[in-house]
């Protein structure tokens, strides 16, 4: 399995990191059967992200066409409604930091992001994850319309509101799309993917290396529905 995270102005370092270690842990354990990467709708760059001045590199510019695993992660910076704008300009070399998370998840709707992202939907082999806020990129591009996902609690009434089914649990697996809630899901997800995809026997292995067990039941839409208690 390939995976492809994306970075975007802005990005959550952590929706990033946690599922990058957990990949390339699981390509090492595995003997190189995941390969993970950096890459961004523009190209190789550096990223500025919304946590402080951390920027990253994306190495190569996302390919949709290709199998394995596109992972999209959400944003950092201040809590707000869509449509919110800071109450201040910021300076050059400031754009990200410490703006609205719905402006700079907005955002990317201005790029090419959200072409490439539905290009990778419709490719047969691959499979979209989204960590966070980064579920909420996906839907506002119109690509998550009547399929079950999550995203951090703040953002579960804006999700159902574009036509999602939204689902209050850590991870939803919806088969080619594969969701985690808040920003430290991003582990969970990554270590299901390499059980999903890899087998249990790497994922626990990764799971030991990173002292990390996963928390709750990854939710699916199968079998009967749950009567009230």
């Amino acid at each position: 399995m390939h995976a492809q995270i994306v970075l975007f102005d802005g990005f959550d370092p952590l929706d990033v990191i946690a599922p990058y270690e957990v990949l390339h842990a699981g390509g090492a354990a595995s003997g190189g059967l995941v390969s993970v990467e950096l890459v961004s709708a523009e190209g190789p760059r550096e990223v500025v992200s919304g946590t402080g001045a951390l920027a990253l590199r994306a190495t190569a510019g996302l390919d949709p066409a290709r199998a394995g695993l596109v992972l999209v992660p959400g944003a950092s910076g201040r809590v707000g409604e869509p449509g919110e704008v800071p109450d201040h300009d910021f300076g050059a070399g400031q754009r990200g930091q410490d703006e609205y998370i719905p402006v700079l998840l907005g955002r990317t709707l201005t790029t090419e992001l959200p072409a490439l992202l539905k290009a990778a939907m419709d490719a047969p082999d691959v499979t979209v994850g989204a960590v966070c806020g980064g579920s909420l990129v996906l839907a506002m591009a119109g690509l998550l319309e009547g399929r079950h996902a999550t995203t951090h609690h703040m953002g579960l009434d804006m999700l159902d509101a574009t036509g999602v089914h939204a689902v209050r649990a850590r991870v939803v697996d919806d088969g080619d799309v594969v969701t985690g809630a808040g920003v430290t899901s991003g582990l969970d997800l990554a270590l299901h993917l390499l059980e999903r995809e890899v087998g249990p026997r790497i994922a626990h292995a990764v799971e030991e290396l990173f002292a990390h067990e996963r928390r709750g039941i990854v939710w699916r839409d199968r079998g009967p529905a749950a009567v009230a208690f």
